[in-house]
């Protein structure tokens, strides 16, 4: 048999074996088919792989925008600048109002129109049309209250400038929209569509706008979650135990924004002196019992907020006139708190006039909302304005008697007011159901079966007990509300940004129907003011507006008539020289009107005032450093308390020993305010949580300080003892057991070793896109989510970085911007944004404010056409088109 000699192994390829080393290529070709075919799929995955990461990448990239060179946008009627600095911040320059608008409309629309669409189907009732029946129960809502028809209502009462500005941004926004597909708009629309969503958005209309103003509303309407809350809590407990849940607003210790003046003859008069003589202009309401919804269910929730709620949700705002200011003119300073999200509420932008004239009327800068045309907080040439939240009580429950079609009402059945509403519903069947309203307003139980509890529970009408029979889950429960009447409150936003003088900003105020807000005013002439606005319902003798009321009782409607804005508080250069306004007390106890009984507690605007008094002549950066101020209000009356508490040596007395050298600061790098913000939280769980039902558990912020204040007060307190025991603990016993259950819990969740304890490695800035953030998808919220940023400041502080103590300690609101406006030179004013102008994950601009917002610092806020052009990044110029 004939041998043959072995054949050599394959030369690998690139390998140099001999001087004539075969190419490598023959040589694979030599390879067996298995090893090739290997190979063969090996590379293919491989180039799969990197044709998957080009295309997803271009796709990534395709939504940002066009920020140099020329475009043309069709309805223009002249060249239009539009000049953005390294932040991608947006300066607009235009020769007439028209034109600025339609230009702001295509801006927003190029950095943000898939959150300005999300808005739009949220204040529609259409998010289910987007996301499925996730969106169901909001929509369900939405549609209830009627928020769209009641922004079509709105159009026809506007000034003709205010829709004209509408209609030319809607154009602006539509301009845009018709030059791209979905993909070229938001890489949202790309991932939505992978997801087997077929859609291309609708063009934008002037409703879409007004409707955004309906979502500020409801999240800053006033004290409904505490008509409920206090009818859940007067399940378990008499109302002297109710009320000490609820303690009345300390005006002495934490001073009221107006300090000054009296109303006469309905007109708030700043010199008047207030005194116990003075007639006041209605009687006071009382605060009535209503008994009969004290046995009402504990599952009555909150409604869906959309930009945050909890206590969390306020704002500081201050300005000092020339005499405390370095500059020695006027400084304001601004930080609304809202929900944290991703991209921010917020987007920095200027409209500016190349000439003020008849046609051209604009020269302003500031905050904006994507969706809606101007500038909602921040300067013109002339005034500055900052908000924050009046917390009036323009909203209430009512429980109503129906049966069948009918509601009762002064004895008599009338006719329910009924319409049909359709969701369409992705990847699902059409809802249709039934929108019922009294004349109180639409039944929101109907779509609540959280609300709808308020009214099964409750008894039936001893006059008519049969009532009862056809009621179904019993007394429904309607829901009266200043902003489901049409208002001018768009009129308002331009009147701001063209506003000169006092006179002129508080005539823009008298139409800031709703939300209602504290208005704090500064001018290039050197006055300081403030204004409160807003429609203020006036309650018939038989409703206080804190408990849900009897709807079939006249005696609890609202009279019709309104708390007259001249009656509203304001003052003009103040006695003091500033005002300070943090949602506390607007004015003191002896004002005849009912605002609410529901203020913040005031401890934020009562640091600012402190600091304020302190410092002397502020400057630009001491204002914006009065922002970061991280004082705990809590710390130094609870403290004393904790530090008398004996406890085992060694590991357990660790974080109190922090506690004795601690400057009450809740930095982010400090131990002790960990340890001090995690006692809390034990404190609050083990004090209320055996008492209260899980809907109304604390959740730690200022009505909590208050709280605790008055128990710490009665060690041996009916609070203090813990219903899950034998025995009858005290509040020693509570604080100590506090401390041991933190010390553990800082060892479980950072270290043992408490000099490595800090509290921003527990408080941490998560911040997510309200939609695809939310997916469940790991690489899609990995795409838009920005999340770990570790902070400082809490609840009640001013640097308020507010969180829940019933959900851990993450960051739930925060100052959703901060700015300082200086009157002296409006170049050297600063500001900066929760995250960033884009609200395009691809782009540079999407978080590049959050670094700046964490580390406390701010950007240059330029206004003159000279400094605008000389920090000049990009500048895109807007031509008319060919056939325009």
């Amino acid at each position: 048999m004939t041998q043959h000699a072995a054949t050599p192994p394959p030369t690998p390829p690139g390998s140099d074996a001999s001087p004539s080393a075969t190419p490598w290529w023959r040589v694979f070709r030599g390879w067996p088919t298995a090893a090739r075919w290997a190979v063969y799929v090996a590379l293919g995955l491989v180039l799969v792989l990197v044709a998957g990461l080009v295309v997803g990448w271009v796709f990534y990239r395709t939504p940002l925008p066009q920020t140099d060179g020329e475009l043309a946008v069709p309805g223009l009627q002249a060249r239009v600048e539009v000049v953005r600095d390294d932040m991608g911040i947006a300066q607009i320059y235009a020769d007439s109002d028209a034109d600025l608008m339609r230009a702001q409309g295509f801006v927003h629309a190029q950095e943000r129109f898939f959150e300005m669409d999300v808005r739009r189907h949220v204040t529609a009732g259409r998010l289910s049309e987007l996301f499925g029946e996730t969106g169901l129960e909001t929509d369900k809502f939405i549609r209830t209250m009627g928020w769209r028809a009641v922004a079509e209502e709105e159009v026809a009462l506007l000034e003709p400038e205010t829709r004209e500005a509408l209609e030319q941004y809607a154009a602006g926004v539509n301009a845009y929209l018709d030059q791209h597909d979905p993909a070229g708009i938001a890489v949202e629309y790309t991932l939505l569509r992978l997801g087997g969503l077929t859609y291309t958005p609708e063009p934008w209309t002037a409703v879409d706008s007004l409707a955004w103003l309906k979502a500020m509303a409801w999240d800053l309407r006033g004290n409904m979650a505490d008509e409920m809350d206090r009818v859940i809590a007067g399940l378990d407990h008499d109302p002297a135990e109710v009320d000490q849940l609820y303690p009345p607003y300390d005006e002495q210790a934490h001073r009221p924004i107006v300090t000054q003046g009296a109303v006469v003859d309905g007109v708030y008069e700043q010199d008047a002196t207030r005194n116990a003589t003075r007639k006041p202009q209605r009687p006071a309401y009382p605060a009535a019992a209503v008994d009969e919804l004290e046995r009402l269910s504990d599952d009555v929730a909150a409604l869906p907020a959309l930009l945050g709620k909890g206590d969390g949700i306020g704002s500081n705002s201050w300005v000092v006139d020339g005499e405390h200011s370095a500059t020695g003119m006027p400084l304001l300073a601004n930080d609304p708190h809202l929900g944290i999200s991703q991209p921010g509420i917020w987007m920095q932008l200027g409209l500016h006039c190349r000439t003020i004239d008849e046609d051209c009327t604009l020269d302003v800068a500031g905050f904006t909302f994507s969706g809606v045309p101007g500038v909602i907080i921040g300067h013109n040439a002339d005034i500055a304005w900052g908000f924050t939240n009046l917390g009036p009580d323009v909203s209430d429950l009512y429980l109503e008697q129906v049966r069948a079609g009918e509601w009762k009402y002064d004895g008599e059945w009338r006719p329910l007011e009924q319409h049909t509403e359709t969701i369409k519903v992705r990847d699902g069947e059409d809802f249709t159901f039934q929108v019922r309203s009294t004349d109180h307003g639409p039944l929101l139980s109907d779509v609540s079966p959280e609300i709808s509890s308020v009214g099964a529970n409750a008894p039936a009408d001893p006059e008519d007990p049969e009532a009862t029979a056809d009621r179904g889950n019993g007394y429904a429960v309607a829901l009266q509300w200043t902003a489901l009447q049409p208002g001018p409150t768009a009129d308002a936003i331009f009147d701001l940004n063209r506003a000169s003088d006092w006179e002129s900003f508080r005539e823009a105020a008298s139409r800031f129907d709703v939300p209602a807000q504290n208005l704090v005013y500064a001018d290039r002439a050197g006055h300081i003011g403030y204004q409160a606005p807003g429609r203020v319902p006036i309650r018939k003798s038989g409703n206080d507006g804190r408990l849900p009321a009897p709807g079939w009782l006249p005696e609890n409607d609202w009279t019709g008539d309104y708390v007259p804005f001249t009656a509203l508080p304001s003052v003009l250069d103040p006695d003091e020289g500033f005002v300070v306004t943090a949602n506390q007390a607007v004015v003191g106890s002896d004002y005849p009107y009912q605002l609410t009984t529901d203020w913040d507690r005031g401890y934020r605007s009562q640091r600012i005032r402190d600091l304020i008094e302190a410092e002397g002549d502020l400057s630009v950066s001491e204002m914006a450093q009065i922002q970061l101020d991280e004082h705990n209000p809590l710390a130094p009356t609870l403290v004393p308390y904790l530090l008398d508490v004996e406890l085992p040596r060694g590991y357990y007395s660790r974080g109190q020993q922090l506690l004795r050298e601690w400057d009450f600061q809740d930095h982010a790098d400090s131990g002790a305010a960990a340890y001090f913000n995690v006692v809390w939280s034990n404190l609050l769980r083990l004090t209320f949580h055996d008492e209260l039902r899980e809907r109304i558990w604390p959740t730690g912020g200022d009505r909590w300080f208050g709280v605790m204040e008055g128990l710490l007060t009665a060690p041996a307190g009916p609070w203090w003892d813990d219903l899950t025991t034998d025995d009858v603990e005290t509040r020693d016993d509570i604080l100590r057991q506090a401390m041991i259950e933190a010390r553990d819990e800082m060892t479980e969740r950072q270290a043992r070793n408490a000099d490595d304890w800090t509290w921003g490695h527990l408080h941490r800035l998560n911040l997510h896109s309200s939609t695809l953030g939310e997916s469940g998808i790991g690489a899609i919220e990995r795409l838009v989510n920005r999340d770990g940023a570790e902070v400082g400041g809490g609840s009640s502080v001013v640097n308020a970085t507010g969180w829940d103590a019933t959900d851990g300690y993450a960051v739930t609101s925060a100052p959703s911007m901060r700015m300082v406006v200086s009157l002296a030179d409006f170049d050297d004013s600063r500001w900066v944004n929760l995250t960033g102008v884009s609200g395009h994950p691809a782009s540079d601009h999407y978080d590049d404010q959050t670094e700046l917002f964490v580390e406390g610092r701010t950007l240059p806020w330029l206004f003159s056409r000279e400094a605008v052009e000389e920090a000049a990044d990009d500048t895109l110029v807007l031509v008319p088109s060919a056939g325009d």
